[in-house]
């Protein structure tokens, strides 16, 4: 695999309006960017829970502390954006709507999150009045959406000859597209970061992947008008590479940690990672399916109680993730590197790993998310040609392909960490699915997998125990 198979998490580093103001999760505890007080609060480097509609979730830093005076809480731009506006700890270190609405709602959308360099459908959208940052700001206030802006590479190998574009942004040296911030958490388990793997460079380390992606997105987001300093930029990686986020207690089965269970960002920050580890694509490791093993002490519970009933809910999804046949067919980035038109797997084939639930190695696949078919009339769809008849391609995000300029890489996408995954709806790379049981039904239709309504439960109830 080349160096653009692996695709990590999107970090757009931005940032929240004054330093008084508190970063709410959605009906969690607020976080406070003086951190003098937040410090106090912490016990052993991990913050107080936060609510989610599942439960709770709690950030841990293995550096004994979550520090809010770190780079990572200040301004180094010029729109006042910090790489918190978009990684909130109350919302998993990532942004959810209900939460954006709430700042817009208490700053008639001039929190620095609403600045149209990114954060309108079109940096030429009206933004004058209310109503019109409203209109301006839609797909971040309803979607949680950032617009990324990228040129068709030099030399390559498809051609723009179509645009549909409900905000007519988009020109044959800029495509748009609108994409959700992933966590700046639980990155120890990444091999490069971004969605379409833009800042992956080659013989650097995921210590300087994420010092590159820092600085351009300081140069870009927070239109800084110089790059952050080396000592600033290693601060802000340091930091995030510390942080781990989970979910600590579910409410219906009550804590993670009990009777056995392996929830828990403590848990999580003690599993080891090899980049290449327990992957499918990655020869001489070897690949073992049962990727989670967080509640196996579960399984053997008895009991009619509701509490003891979701905890069996939870192991059994777990099992089904590891274990329910899946046929997969058609995906670019896995059966054709895999060299099988079908592939007898499971979800960990491509969640794969251990406890995590992305790929070890990265590799970018298209599933299928950003076709024509899934695209929504408040999304632009983009229309690809490929040389030599290679193919016609109709999509909502050319995804890797703007990295790599090849057609074979087109609506390709990072495989994602799925901790935590409760607080950071919506999902896909364009917050197309807006709960997990829609993120279910897509696999379950696109692989025909048959799954009954209990399975599909209990897959949701394992999916947001994470």
């Amino acid at each position: 695999m080349g160096g653009y198979c692996s695709v990590r998490a999107g970090l757009l580093c931005l940032s929240v309006a004054g330093l008084g103001l508190a970063l709410s999760g959605c009906g969690g505890s607020s976080h406070s960017t003086t951190g003098t007080t937040q410090n106090g609060q912490q016990q052993s480097g991990q913050l107080p829970a936060s609510a989610d509609p599942s439960g709770q979730f709690q950030t841990f830093s293995t550096s004994g502390t979550v520090n809010f005076s770190n780079e990572f809480f200040q301004s180094l731009g010029s729109n006042g954006r910090k790489c918190v506006s978009c990684h909130l700890p109350g919302e998993g270190w990532s942004v959810s709507p209900p939460g954006i609405q709430a700042r817009f709602n208490n700053t008639s959308g001039t929190d620095p999150i609403f600045t149209p360099n990114d954060g309108s459908t079109c940096p030429t959208d009206d933004v004058s009045t209310v109503a019109a940052r409203q209109t301006a700001y839609s797909l971040l206030l309803n979607k949680g959406l950032i617009r990324i802006a990228r040129p068709i590479p030099g030399g390559a190998e498809f051609t723009l000859t179509g645009a549909s574009d409900p905000y007519n942004c988009s020109t044959s040296t800029a495509i748009a597209m609108f994409r959700r911030p992933l966590p700046a958490t639980d990155l120890k388990f990444e091999n490069t970061i971004m969605w379409d793997s833009r800042e992956d460079l080659f013989a650097q380390t995921i210590f300087n992947d994420l010092k590159s992606q820092a600085k351009n997105a300081t140069l870009g987001h927070a239109q800084s008008a110089a790059a952050p300093t080396d000592a600033q930029l290693t601060s802000i990686v340091n930091f995030e590479l510390a942080l781990f986020n989970a979910q600590t207690v579910d409410n219906a089965a009550g804590s993670l940690t009990d009777q056995g269970g392996r929830g828990g960002p403590q848990n999580l920050s003690q599993e080891p990672f090899t980049p290449g580890a327990n992957s499918v694509f990655a020869l001489g490791f070897g690949f073992n399916p049962d990727v989670f093993n967080l509640y196996i002490a579960w399984e053997s519970l008895s009991g009619t109680d509701s509490v003891t009933q979701a905890r069996l809910s939870i192991a059994r999804g777990e099992k089904l993730f590891n274990t329910k046949l899946i046929n997969i067919d058609s995906v670019r980035g896995f059966n054709d590197v895999l060299n099988q038109v079908i592939f007898p797997g499971t979800c960990s084939s491509c969640h794969s790993t251990p406890n995590v639930g992305n790929s070890s190695t990265n590799q970018s696949m298209n599933i299928g998310t950003a076709d024509a078919t899934r695209r929504t009339p408040d999304l632009p769809l983009y229309t690809l040609t490929c040389a030599n008849n290679a193919g016609i391609f109709q999509i909502d995000d050319p995804g890797l392909a703007l990295t790599t300029g090849k057609c074979a890489d087109i609506a390709k996408f990072k495989v994602p960490v799925l901790r935590d995954l409760a607080p950071r709806a919506p999902y896909f790379h364009d917050g197309q699915a807006a709960t997990l049981l829609d993120v279910v039904n897509f696999y379950n239709n696109r692989f025909q997998i048959g799954l009954t309504i209990q399975e599909k439960t209990d897959l949701v109830n394992f999916l947001n125990s994470l």
